[in-house]
């Protein structure tokens, strides 16, 4: 049997077992895992649970802001009269919230696959430049009032397309990063063979390489997905009026300087987070797949 002798100037030698080092090595570990899987089960499941319960409750009870289990559950009752609230406009923030996440991942795709395929192929002395641009990109915050003032000199302030070209140039720099660093697993050899073959620039980036591009492209659309849809700012500067309200402006319905419903305010934010919540499990393990492509070559 394997032994471990720990030395001891004043004394014998201490000898203990190896088996029962590594038995106190898995204790611990099994304790760490134990202890920080529990620790986030707290962190995000008690919010969760404290909106879902007071999401049950009717507008007495949930005035209390406790995690108490309600008295009777007025769940339908409370998803009725948020769906009609200021007639029906959850349902226009829904198609709105839907029109700019989807069009603004339709165009991070194509315009972050490119730019990072160009920059990862293709390095010249400007390289350097583009990298700092891109990194200026996730660094510097953006600037409210000037990016109102050239919106409205183009005519795109309080407009679908504004809002998605913001959305797009706030999310551009980390898409290209991805997909750049995710192209380093791409061969050249693959390039150089569809080139001989008589294939042109464009045709080999959208026929040979984009597909190739699919466990960043999933990677791509449900963090955009999450942050476009989740996103409460930008349509508040940018996005103004109440036909323009996407679905995290809705959360206004129920809030006022002297008074607050509980009850449906937690019951719309329950219904605005299930589709992000279900886009996450079902494309989870793809999310991990994309952002760790291309760290080791």
């Amino acid at each position: 049997m394997s032994k471990v002798i720990i030395s001891n100037p004043n004394s014998t030698p201490i000898v203990i077992p190896k088996s029962r080092v590594k038995t106190r090595k898995k204790l611990w570990k099994l304790f760490v895992e134990t202890f920080s899987v529990l620790a986030t089960l707290g962190i995000f499941g008690i919010p969760f649970y404290f909106v879902i319960i007071n999401a049950f409750k009717n507008t007495q009870e949930s005035s209390l802001l406790n995690m108490d289990w309600p008295s009777s559950f007025h769940l339908i009752e409370n998803m009725k009269e948020v769906i009609s609230a200021r007639d029906g406009m959850i349902i226009r923030a829904f198609f709105n919230s839907v029109m700019i996440t989807g069009i603004s991942i339709v165009l991070l795709i194509i315009l972050g696959a490119a730019a990072g395929y160009v920059l990862q192929r293709k390095v010249t002395k400007a390289t350097p430049f583009f990298n700092f641009l891109i990194l200026a990109g996730l660094i510097i915050p953006p600037a409210v009032v000037p990016t109102i003032w050239v919106l409205q000199e183009i005519g795109l302030f309080k407009t679908m397309p504004g809002i998605v070209l913001v959305e797009v140039a706030l999310n551009l720099p980390f898409t290209i990063l991805l997909y750049r660093g995710f192209m380093v697993t791409i061969p050249r050899s693959l390039d150089e063979a569809a080139l001989i073959d008589g294939c042109g620039r464009f045709r080999l980036f959208f026929n040979i390489i984009l597909p190739l591009l699919k466990p960043v492209s999933a990677t791509v659309i449900v963090l955009t997905a999450v942050s476009v849809y989740n996103d409460f700012v930008n349509p508040l500067y940018f996005f103004p009026g109440a036909e323009n309200a996407t679905l995290q402006l809705t959360l206004y319905n129920f809030m006022s300087m002297y008074m607050t419903k509980w009850n449906l305010l937690f019951t719309n934010i329950l219904l605005i987070s299930i589709p992000p919540l279900i886009l996450f499990i079902i494309f989870n393990k793809k999310i991990v797949a994309g952002m760790t492509a291309g760290s080791v070559k």
